[in-house]
């Protein structure tokens, strides 16, 4: 019997690597779901309170208007509260992502395991605090008697995809230039702010039909998760071109992402 030591190949994912730690990032979203909610008189409950303040803000100051202005079908509470529940998982999980290699550098430094597997867990967590908050949405739709579509069993699970793809592409190339430049740190507050307000999160994309401004959320892949989570419910009309581009768009960010991350991933023990 004998061994071959090969070359790591650089730009691959590492799928078998990842199942084979799949314990090692079950611990990591644990962890990191305590430490979060730590020390917190409130615990879970800041899950619910984020998006409800959020939401009940722009009703008060801009729902009327958007509702006067775009003709929306669906109840401008539930229109912005889905929205604002997939925008937690992006801000949250690219947020996170962005910084887990730095906050993890005393682990990265000691023993190996797939680089990978930190910013996937920060993603994870994010996605945890959706299905938390998604109770509300479900009170929401009961309060506002809006009406769900049978093909949410479709819809959903694409909104999500999109929005993790998004999220892990984003999360795993900005964390490994936060690793190298710590600028980066300072820079994702301003990003985060950026992308909401160019976002269809707290407005319909019919808000205008200017061509830029089209332009610029059909290439913003949150709107095809946006518009897929909202054609859940009846009523609502799906622009399918823009989920077509937002889909592409996403899937370019998380290969670009992680093609840059396992690029860099070798340097990491040494720069952290």
């Amino acid at each position: 019997m004998y061994f071959e030591i090969k070359p790591r190949e650089k730009f691959n994912i590492g799928l078998k690597e990842l199942l084979h730690y799949s314990e090692l990032l079950y611990y990591f979203i644990w962890r990191d779901i305590k430490v979060k909610y730590k020390q917190t008189v409130l615990g879970f409950l800041w899950a619910f309170i984020q998006p409800l303040v959020m939401t009940f803000l722009f009703t008060f100051f801009i729902g009327n208007i958007v509702t006067q202005q775009t003709q929306l079908t669906i109840k401008y509470p539930v229109f912005a509260f889905s929205g604002y529940l997939l925008w937690g998982i992006f801000s949250n999980g690219m947020s996170n992502a962005a910084n887990s290699m730095v906050s993890n550098s005393n682990i990265i430094k000691k023993i190996y395991f797939p680089r990978l597997i930190i910013p996937i867990a920060s993603v994870f967590v994010s996605l945890i605090d959706f299905f938390i908050s998604s109770f509300i949405l479900i009170f929401f739709i009961y309060f506002y008697n809006a009406s769900v579509s049978i093909y949410i069993l479709l819809f959903l699970p694409l909104s999500l995809l999109i929005t993790c793809l998004t999220t892990m592409g984003c999360g795993t190339m900005l964390a490994a230039l936060n690793v190298k430049y710590r600028d980066i740190k300072y820079v994702i507050p301003f990003l985060i702010q950026g992308l909401f307000f160019i976002s269809p999160i707290m407005y319909p994309i019919s808000i205008s039909k200017n061509f830029f401004v089209q332009m610029i959320l059909k290439l913003n892949p949150l709107t095809g998760a946006l518009e897929l989570m909202r054609g859940s419910f009846n009523g609502y009309i799906i622009d399918y071109s823009m989920v077509l581009m937002s889909f592409l768009t996403s899937t370019l960010i998380f290969i670009l992402g992680i093609i840059y991350f396992k690029s860099t991933e070798e340097y990491f023990a040494d720069l952290a």
